[in-house]
């Protein structure tokens, strides 16, 4: 007999409203409907009402985490429109920034999926360690999360020398410490037994599904925007891509354990080789053109698409985050998985729901669209009226 499990719309598991329903028979799953775009906020087109300044600190707000990679790809797509030459000092101190929330992001990560797990060990050593880099960015930006630090042509402040020497103590320490909790994690039979061959994603589910980031590379395919389409300073210093073959949970456990050894090597590099010189090069005007902008998040590619007809506003700005490729993967993941497993699996993408913003409302079954988005807006007036009228 088959039954229907709903995880979500809210769900502790779930940090953000997101449905997973579930078919089971006994204890399989057997069938999963993904329904997306619970938490719609309309970025894009309120960057349509923004001056090009103002729309970099608005994209900082689609993910708490990931706040210097969207406003990265933006300013990148704005810089494509100018061909604008942005100051090497500048590529440089990008890198630094995007790496250490890299390390941030992969740590919040590894520290939820011990909770999830039940292995608050792994909880509180993971977001210990975590703490040192938090207090570098906000060190070198004056915040922890949404740093504020890219703008059109450059970024905002510049890396003294004397926090150079703190920031360089810091990660020697961490990597102690990463490569402690790493062995912990990897070589821990229990975590084995509970992540091998669970929610297992082949290389052709991976290209079929367009996946993308650690989701993809645990999979062994081989795509990174650092290493595929080399941006900032990525093409200068010594880095590896991180793959794994085995493309279940615990192969995505593996990937971002060790990019977090791979993001110290590539922030020691910048800070080590960094030239001196401007950081900003005092963009003034933005003419008409489109421009895309692409940069490799923790979770994996931020994509934004600008459009400018010359004036101080887009007329268009397209973004996609990694999260919407991604979570439709478990479609095949979550197939034929143990309940118990589902949410794991669910969890092992690294899943950001307000990054996956995209509203429509269609019949299923005719494939048709049902309601436009100006009957969407009407709907949502008559509603807030109505509520007037009822307080």
């Amino acid at each position: 007999m088959k039954s229907l499990i709903p995880i979500g719309p809210f769900h502790p598991l779930q940090e953000e409203p997101e449905l997973f329903l579930l078919e089971l028979e006994g204890e399989t799953v057997v069938g999963i409907d993904i329904q997306l775009g619970y938490n719609h906020r309309g970025i894009e087109k309120l960057a349509e009402f923004k001056s090009y300044e103002q729309i970099t600190f608005l994209v900082e707000r689609i993910c708490g985490i990931c706040s210097n990679s969207h406003p990265l790809a933006y300013v990148q797509a704005v810089e494509e429109i100018i061909g604008c030459e942005v100051p090497r000092r500048a590529l440089y101190i990008r890198a630094v920034i995007a790496e250490l929330e890299r390390i941030h992001s992969h740590l919040l990560w590894l520290g939820l999926a011990g909770h999830f797990l039940g292995y608050n060990t792994v909880w509180m050593w993971a977001w210990k360690y975590r703490e040192p880099v938090l207090e570098v960015l906000e060190l070198l930006t004056g915040n922890r999360n949404h740093y504020a630090m890219m703008k059109i042509g450059g970024v905002r402040r510049d890396i003294e020398r004397k926090n150079v020497e703190k920031v360089l103590k810091v990660l020697k320490d961490l990597e102690g410490k990463l490569r402690e909790l790493s062995q912990a994690i990897l070589d821990d039979p229990v975590l084995h037994l509970r992540l091998k061959g669970i929610g297992v994603l082949s290389k052709e589910d991976i290209r079929e599904y367009g996946a993308l980031g650690p989701t993809a590379r645990a999979s062994g395919v081989e795509i990174d925007v650092r290493k595929n389409h080399p941006y900032s300073v990525y093409n200068e210093v010594e880095w590896r891509m991180i793959t794994q073959e085995s493309g279940d949970v615990f192969g995505k456990v593996v990937v971002r354990c060790l990019e977090c050894f791979e993001s110290v090597k590539i922030i020691q590099q910048c800070l080590e080789k960094m030239p001196a010189g401007e950081i900003d090069a005092l963009v003034k005007e933005i003419p008409a053109g489109e421009g895309i902008g692409q940069v490799e998040a923790p979770r994996g590619e931020v994509f934004h698409y600008v459009c400018s007809d010359g004036s101080n506003q887009p007329i268009r700005h397209k973004i996609r985050a990694p999260s919407y490729m991604n979570i439709p993967t478990c479609r095949v993941s979550v197939q034929g998985a143990k309940l118990a497993d589902a949410v794991l699996i669910l969890a092992g993408i690294d899943p950001c729901y307000c990054c996956t913003e995209r509203l429509g409302v269609v019949d299923y079954r005719s494939k048709e669209w049902v309601m436009s988005g100006e009957d969407l807006v009407r709907l949502s007036q008559a509603k807030t009226e109505r509520i007037k009228r009822e307080i």
